[in-house]
């Protein structure tokens, strides 16, 4: 039996890799704030799927996910939960700021150190930490917080699969880095992208093709692969001005 657990898995890409999966013989358990949507989204799925809801900004709600995977024998766990924002740093509402740290990286944090354990246990399982391109960047103005939370998604993932790969370990662990996806992801964040996005399901089809690779970084879309090389090679205070540019074209459209 194949089992995965989804973070996020209310809309957008959390969704989509529900509907792929299900279709591939997954069995689901869908966490999310929405209960109602989980149940929806469980529906239509052709396989089970078990609904949690849960509010990933509160370290109990995370502990307690983290048990309850601990009587199941998970073949993939996503880490999908997120949410961006958008604006000068000391203008952004700081407690938004610290609940997105919450989710994009407090809960990330917890949820790979649980069920990494449990997987190491057992030496086998697969986690999958839905990242950014942005994590990938020397940093985001207009988007500071954002940025500064996926690229700590980025090195973690980066830092334990080195230490799997050292060890001999079977379990993997991988990120998920797209660029503009055509979810809600804008509302959320108040953005509009100046880059046409990506749908989820192509996206999700990418993650989970380069999964079965053993690739560790995963960006899908050519553009968005190239653009992140390139931020490499460029000078960081042209990378920046870049940036700056960019996000001012999300807040103006």
């Amino acid at each position: 039996m194949k089992l995965a657990c989804i973070t996020g898995a209310s809309s957008g890409i959390g969704r989509e890799f529900a509907r792929q999966l299900s279709n591939q013989g997954y069995d689901l358990i869908l966490v999310a704030r929405s209960k109602d949507k989980l149940e929806q989204i469980a529906k239509k799925c052709r396989t089970r799927a078990e609904v949690i809801a849960a509010d990933l900004s509160k370290e109990e709600a995370c502990r307690e996910i983290a048990e309850r995977m601990k009587e199941r024998e998970l073949t993939l766990f996503i880490n999908n939960a997120g949410f961006g924002n958008i604006g000068l740093f000391e203008s952004c509402d700081l407690d938004r700021d610290l609940e997105m740290i919450d989710v994009n990286v407090r809960a990330v944090h917890i949820l790979t150190h649980e069920i990494l354990e449990q997987m190491k246990a057992r030496n086998k399982g697969t986690i999958l930490n839905t990242a950014s391109v942005a994590g990938l960047m020397p940093g985001g103005p207009l988007m500071a917080t954002y940025y500064a939370t996926k690229a700590y998604v980025v090195s973690i993932t980066n830092a334990i699969a080195a230490e799997l790969k050292e060890s001999g370990s079977l379990v993997r662990i991988a990120a998920l880095c797209p660029g503009p996806v055509d979810t809600d992801f804008n509302d959320v964040a108040g953005v509009q992208f100046s880059l046409p996005g990506i749908s989820a399901r192509n996206c999700v089809m990418t993650a989970l093709k380069e999964l079965k690779k053993g690739r560790i970084i995963i960006v899908p879309g050519l553009i968005v692969k190239a653009g992140s090389v390139l931020a490499k090679l460029l000078p960081r205070a042209l990378v920046m001005r870049v940036l700056m540019k960019g996000q001012n074209k999300k807040i103006e459209g």
